[in-house]
């Protein structure tokens, strides 16, 4: 980012949208970079008030995208894409897991559990393939067990969508551990048919993914990389 001259005869203002709106267009800031006002003031000598009003209308723009609770970002289709998805199968998820709850068979237990024990070992071998076939069959079971077949249809719609996203927060340090003691937590409370714990796991399991790919994405693109001189 470069300083903004005391003596320049634009707008404050707008001279900081066009340094911002330059540096995103360049691939200076590229897509999925998180955009800190406090950072962005500094590098540019201004104070944080512009700067907001900057991210503001970029967002009108649709340059940047402004996340609930996590803050303004380089606008990408993926962060857009992650957001409506999870927002959609969380809702989803959540409300198979509650009726799962209610109406799951003895036999579907213990095919959860056998896609967990799977699952284990796929882990253990960090073959990512087999790990997302045998998480899409795990949840395969609780939409099956829901006994709602429109909850079904519209979580098929989504299945290539969420599969591609899955599959990126995967290999971050420590996620496949937390999603076998998540997993575990989601069978053992439709097992104990306790609606209110099914729920509430699959909103732990959901919101943890979610979390863990946005900060994938943000690690990814903090640091832009360097370009080469010609």
């Amino acid at each position: 980012m470069r300083q903004i001259p005391l003596d320049t005869y634009k707008p404050l203002r707008e001279v900081v949208i066009e340094n911002i709106r330059d540096a995103i267009l360049s691939g200076d800031f590229p897509a999925g970079m998180r955009l800190t006002e406090l950072q962005l003031a500094d590098e540019m000598g201004v104070s944080r008030t512009p700067i907001r009003e900057a991210i503001r209308n970029l967002e009108q723009e649709g340059l940047v995208v402004m996340i609930p609770r996590r803050g303004a970002y380089v606008a990408d289709v993926s962060i857009h894409d992650i957001n409506e998805v999870y927002e959609i199968r969380t809702a989803l998820e959540t409300l198979a897991a509650g009726l799962a709850a209610e109406r799951i068979e003895d036999s579907e237990i213990e095919e959860m559990d056998k896609y967990l024990i799977a699952t284990r070992t796929y882990v253990s071998r960090l073959d990512y393939a087999k790990i997302v076939e045998m998480d899409t069959a795990f949840h395969d079971v609780i939409y099956k067990a829901s006994r709602n077949k429109r909850c079904m249809n519209i979580i098929s719609t989504l299945r290539q969508q969420i599969t591609s996203i899955r599959e990126r927060s995967m290999p971050y340090p420590g996620r496949l551990d937390e999603m076998l003691l998540e997993h575990r937590a989601i069978v053992d409370a439709i097992a104990q048919r306790d609606v209110e714990k099914a729920q509430m796991a699959v909103k732990t399991h959901m919101e943890n993914a979610e979390r863990t790919l946005l900060r994938v994405i943000e690690e990814q693109h903090l640091v832009p990389t360097k370009k080469h001189e010609p």
